[in-house]
């Protein structure tokens, strides 16, 4: 682990009782969710490298945490210059908290069958947007950064690896993804031996 893992206990100890407090109530759990990853992503210490890495050929999505409940997962997204998603949805809510570099995302709405580009918005570091079908679920997100990495936070109400997602082509139509991750080890949290 890196030089501060007490800063993901902690928000892992907030986001677990949350859960509980919060139940259902996506409300909540996005507001006083923003507030506990926003704190998260204020320091850039505690990270472990490995989870951290570009790789060239395309963005990195590194599993740190997965709820036993499945009620939350924390992943880390690497972006490496000139990466970007396809447009597509999330299907749950989810926070995305900026630690490192910048990133952009660019809104869509379905016409038609068509995605449809609305708003951009620049995520800079220490700064959290929410997404969820209710508020705004379709976009397509960017390194913002042209010669280096991009770091963010992403926090799901679910295991976002194992969930069936869409994909929305700009000629019209959808197709149905799960996005997996890209490490097979998870970091050591919680400070246990193997």
């Amino acid at each position: 682990m890196s030089a501060n893992p007490a800063r993901l206990r902690t928000f892992l100890a907030q986001m677990s009782k949350l859960m509980e407090e919060a139940g259902n109530d996506e409300a909540v759990l996005l507001n006083r969710g923003k507030e506990h990853l926003e704190a998260l992503v204020a320091h850039d210490d505690w990270l472990p490298e490995q989870y951290a890495k570009p790789n060239p050929d395309r963005y990195q999505q590194y599993l740190l945490y997965c709820d036993p409940q499945e009620r939350f997962c924390v992943v880390s997204f690497v972006w490496g210059p000139g990466q970007e998603t396809p447009i597509h949805n999330h299907t749950t809510w989810g926070l995305v908290g900026m630690l490192r570099g910048s990133e952009i995302s660019q809104s869509y709405s379905m016409q038609d069958d068509r995605p449809v580009a609305g708003e951009t918005e620049r995520l800079d570091p220490g700064e959290v947007v929410m997404v969820s079908p209710d508020i705004g679920d379709i976009h397509k997100v960017w390194n913002a950064r042209e010669n280096e990495a991009s770091i963010s936070i992403h926090v799901y109400g679910g295991d976002i690896g194992a969930i069936s997602r869409n994909v929305f082509p700009p000629e019209g139509g959808m197709k149905t993804f799960i996005s997996g991750y890209s490490n097979t080890v998870l970091p050591n949290v919680w400070g246990v031996q193997a």
